[in-house]
């Protein structure tokens, strides 16, 4: 196998025909993801093809082309477009029945980096966060991950993060923001963040996303 790529959980192996191999490394399993990509699949929404799950293994559909984030890094994708593809995606996603009949689905994670611009149009990845909940959170989440880069003086696209945190926010409408605490705090317990980092996150991105929308 080819080691395609590998992400803070979970390693993608090219195995051939068309076909990647996802395996998480501290052995999650992967069954109850692969179920909800099955049943997004099935209502229309654009998800890879999920061909077997075994344990913390996955295989699934390879995607052509690149992810929104390195179009953006490329200058193949504007900020307008980029802003009105992820908001499209959260509201087409909202909209579906979710499997228990209550809540809508979260992604929870979708943001640049998690959407491949494919041949077959934009295709969301990586589901090992969704859950079920209030569509505000989900949209709140997308703009603190947005915010985290632009509050970030050293990162490279910390300028176009700011520009593309407004369009987003602008898209969905600023009545989205009754999800921002929920949002926060399902953030803070992000393992990647320090504790510092996650004590300071409030402070460093909410005037950043109320200010989008002011």
């Amino acid at each position: 196998m080819d080691l395609l790529g590998s992400g803070r959980e979970a390693d993608v192996y090219a195995i051939g025909e068309g076909r990647v191999l996802r395996r998480y490394r501290r052995g999650d399993d992967a069954t109850a993801e692969a179920r909800l990509m099955s049943h997004l699949a099935a209502h229309g929404f654009p998800v890879p093809q999920v061909h077997s799950a075994n344990g913390a293994d996955m295989i699934m559909e390879r995607l052509d082309g690149p992810t929104m984030a390195d179009a953006f890094a490329a200058g193949h994708l504007g900020v307008d477009d980029g802003a009105a593809i992820l908001a499209g995606l959260h509201e087409h996603l909202h909209r579906l029945p979710s499997r228990s009949g209550r809540d809508s689905i979260l992604h929870r994670d979708l943001h640049p980096e998690n959407v491949m611009l494919t041949t077959r149009g934009p295709v969301v990845i990586d589901w090992h966060n969704a859950a079920e909940g209030r569509p505000a959170v989900d949209v709140c989440l997308t703009a603190v991950i947005i915010a985290q880069v632009a509050a970030d003086p050293g990162h490279p696209h910390a300028g176009a993060a700011t520009a593309f945190l407004g369009a987003f926010l602008t898209r969905v409408g600023g009545e989205q923001l009754d999800g921002l605490g929920e949002a926060l705090e399902i953030r803070r317990a992000d393992p990647s963040l320090t504790a510092a980092g996650a004590a300071g996150l409030a402070a460093a991105v909410t005037p950043l996303i109320r200010g989008a929308v002011s």
